[in-house]
Formats: C-alpha cells, structure tokens, sequence
C-alpha cells in the first residue's frame, strides 16, 4: 500500500480579525504563495495556504477603531482561544492534518502566530512547528523560548522550506540545513547562515499556484493576486525598518522579462491592474528606467502602482513612470521636520519630499503620503512640523502611523537605551496605530495621547474629504450647477472637500 503523502499547511495568522470580525486581509499572503510555489515544484508534499486573517464579507479597516474599542476587542480576542477565530483556526488545522504547520509572523502578529502553533499542538504533538517571516529574521533564538515552536526559518525561506521537508521525509537530522534555529536534545542549535538567492528569476510566481492550494480561493477578490516583487533589498538605512534584516541592503533585481512574464499570466486570469510591493520600486534610475520601458512594449494597457523614494523622484523618471502605465505612488515623508529626518537616518529633506509630491500630482498621479508620529526624538514642536507637513502635500491620501520600535532594529535599540522599553516588551501590544504607543523622550504619554487622538480625526476627515472628491469631481459640481441644483450645495461640498 502506498504511503499517504505527508502535508504542509502555511497559515497567515489573524490580526485584522481580532479586532473586529470583518476586518481582513483581502490578498494572497505573498510570502507563503513564494514557500507554497517552491515546495509544489520541488517536492511531491500536500499543500495549503490558509489566510486565518481574510474573512470573505469584509468591512473596510478604519484607523479610529484600531485605535479605539477596536483595541480591546483585539487584546481580549488575543487572549480568549475560545473566541470564534480560534476555533476556525482549530478546525482548519484538524481537518488537514498536516505533519508540518508552517506561520509566517511581523511583530505585530506575533502573539498571534504563537497562539496558532498552541493550538496546533494541542491537536497533534507530533506536528512539526516552523516559524517564519519578518519578526523571527528580526529576533532570532528568541522566539524558541516558545516551546510550541520546533525550528525558525531566517532569511529567505524558499530553498530552506524544501531542505527541511525532504529531511523530514527522510527521517534526517537538521544539521546540514543552513538557515535555522532549532531545538534538540534540550538545547538551542543555530546552523551556519544560508546565501540570499541570487537568481530571483528561479523562483516560481506566487500566484501560479494559488487556485491548487489557497483555502477559499474562489471567496477572494481579483484584486488580492495582483502582487508583484521585482527586487529583494533596500540600499537605505532608516533606523526604524527591519527590512535589512530580513532582505539585507545589497539589492537584487529580477529581470525585466521576468517581470513582464509574471504580468502576462495575470493578466490571462483577467487582471489588469498590479502593485509592486518592493521596498523602494526601482531603486536605480538604470533599473527603473529598463523594466518602465519592458512593460512601455510589453504590458500596454495595465495600470500598477508602487512606492518610491524621495530621492528618485524627478521629471524624466515621473514621466517615464507614467507612461508605463503607473497611476499611483507610495510616497515615504515620515516627518515634516528635517531635524527629524536626520536623526531616523531617512536621508531626504521636508522641502525635497513636497518638491517630490508637487512632481507627482503635475503628472496627474494619485499620490498616497506616508507619516510616523511619535518618534523618540519628536517634541511638541516637531509633531506639529509634521502635521504642517501632511497640510502641504496636497496628498489623496494620507497614511498616517505612530511610532513602533520593532526588535531588531535601530530604533528598538535607541528605545532601549533611553528608558522607553523594558525587558517586558510586549511587541503584540503595539501596532501602528496603537493607543498604548508612546516611545518619545521629551512628550509626557498624556500629551502625545491627546495630540494624536487630534491628528487621528484629522486624518480620517482629510482622507473622507478626498473620498468625497473623487466621487464628486469639479466637474460634477460644474454640471449640479448647471442643472439648477442650489448654489448652497456647491458651497457645502467645496467646505467639505476643499478646506
């Protein structure tokens, strides 16, 4: 009798969820659809992906309630593995009956992932529990102190998740498997670091094989698959992102036909528009220049959009952009004070950034401006520097975040250091837009509370006002009027959209 194949069951944990039950994450997680491809190519492994954070009748997540009731059903659902969630997660997992249960996990989920491989456990002890993803990259043997975690995945996991799949298979141990920490006999063992992938081109696409092994493939949105990677490594070095731990600063590129490629079989499954999540889109004017020109002749027609910094932000290179079918951008303002700017190492100034933002709706590009409040080094008067700032950028929306020092990083360090984060740091507890942040040197917690609760409203009124502008443009104002529709209504929409 043939030996039933063993299985592998990814799972995204739920954060969005713990929240509010209708909050979600409505894509394909990117990492486990990059573990998921390798692992049906070069292993003959059962495999799914499950999404516990996705719920298919979803809400749209709105920052006031993060940061408000929202945030105690989060900590209470946290804690409660009776809450509904749960018990998804649980059945899922007893129904597969995978031998390995692998969790991709940032900081902010992280209490979460270890929550999922609790209850895998309860359900099978036997069940191998791999950890992966940004958080474990950052934090290392940390995370072993869980004993429901057997082995942590650093770095890129693709070529990792299959050497330790055919071990398992194989009945081996782990020693000779680069990039991981483990636990045996005991005792913690990190074997030697593995080399980053050098051909990004060898990888499979993600989303090739979603509709095979995603859980509720047919309940997601087009829009959830229409991810894209052209480059691994960020060369800049702000000192409150983790992505040079993970990715390291050395750049590597996929080569634009290889781009093009993945676009062209999305676009087979009826998709026209894309969102390249890189750290920085391009990184070089040389890069960017040759993948514009490959989608320019390859790809006319499609619609994508991208985050950018400040520095590659001109004329030639917005055009170029633009005329590749770019209609969106992710800028990264941060702060509105230059003082500021220095001291988390961003490497632009506040009259660059508007400057860059002033390019972009020359273009008649959507511009998305992203803000961090509440950096250790903020006073009172930078807070307002930067709030000056959001006013100016004539952005269509703002991305607005207070401060969260990630372990590993600089500025986890720098928090460290000034008092601002004890041994008892809980990193579950803080989010982007957490109510419990307050990480400044020289703003009471009471004031930083008030200012940001001020800025929060400012927020969503400034990003409903531009929802409202979209919908009612200029020029559908014009016609109302032209219609005999009262002049009091135009006046009222202008107060609304305009102020």
């Amino acid at each position: 009798m043939k030996k039933p194949l063993n299985g592998i069951l990814f799972i995204e944990p739920p954060f969005y969820r713990l929240f509010k039950e209708t909050d979600s994450l409505n894509r394909y997680p990117f990492s486990l659809g990059y573990l998921a491809g390798m692992v049906r190519r070069e292993t003959d492994w059962r495999i799914m992906v499950y999404n516990a954070d996705f719920y298919p009748k979803s809400e749209t997540i709105l920052v006031k309630h993060m940061a408000g009731l929202g945030f105690d059903s989060y900590l209470k659902n946290l804690k409660d593995l009776s809450a509904p969630v749960w018990g998804e997660v649980k059945s899922v997992i007893s129904e597969y009956a995978p031998a390995v249960v692998g969790i991709t996990t940032k900081s902010q989920n992280f209490a979460s992932a270890i929550n999922v491989a609790k209850l895998a456990k309860e359900l099978d002890e036997r069940i191998k529990v791999i950890l992966g993803g940004p958080h474990v990259c950052m934090v290392g043997a940390e995370v072993l102190k869980y004993h429901e975690v057997d082995i942590c995945v650093l770095g890129e996991g693709e070529r990792t998740i299959v050497d330790l799949l055919r071990a398992i298979d194989a009945d081996k141990g782990l020693e000779g498997i680069p990039g991981i920490i483990y636990r045996e006999s005991g005792r913690i063992v990190r074997n030697q670091a593995r080399e980053f992938i050098e051909d990004l081109d060898s990888l499979c696409f993600p989303h090739e094989s979603a509709g095979e092994v995603l859980k509720d493939y047919a309940q997601y949105p087009p829009a959830a698959f229409s991810y894209i990677f052209a480059t691994r490594g960020c060369p800049y070095n702000c000192f409150f992102c983790g992505s040079r731990n993970i990715w390291s600063r050395k750049v590597r590129f996929r080569s634009p036909d290889n781009v093009v490629k993945e676009i062209k079989e999305l676009r087979r499954k009826g998709l026209r528009s894309f969102c390249f999540e890189d750290d920085v889109f391009g990184v070089t004017r040389k890069y960017l220049y040759e993948l514009c020109n490959a989608l320019i002749h390859h790809c006319p027609g499609i619609k994508w959009d991208c985050e950018i910094h400040v520095k590659l932000v001109d004329e030639k290179t917005i055009s170029l952009m633009k005329k590749a079918g770019c209609y969106s951008i992710r800028l990264g303002i941060e702060s509105g004070n230059n003082e500021i700017l220095r001291a988390i190492g961003k490497g632009i100034t506040i009259e660059e950034a508007l400057a860059a933002c002033k390019i972009i709706k020359k273009h008649g590009i959507v511009l998305h401006a992203f803000f961090i409040v509440g950096f250790p080094q903020d006073t009172v008067e930078t807070l307002k520097d930067t709030v000056e700032a959001m006013k100016k950028t004539r952005c269509d929306l703002l991305v607005y975040s207070i401060f969260t020092p990630y372990p590993g990083t600089e500025a986890f360090e720098y928090c460290k250091k000034h008092g601002l984060i004890d041994d008892n740091y809980d990193p579950s507890l803080f989010n982007h837009q957490s109510p419990a942040n307050c990480f400044c040197v020289h703003i009471a917690p009471k004031i930083l509370r008030s200012m940001v609760s001020k800025i929060e409203r400012k927020v969503d009124r400034r990003n409903k006002a531009n929802r409202f502008k979209r919908i009612f443009s200029k020029n559908t104002i014009w016609r109302m009027q032209e219609a005999g529709i009262g002049g009091s209504l135009k006046k009222g929409l202008k107060i609304i959209l305009f102020r």
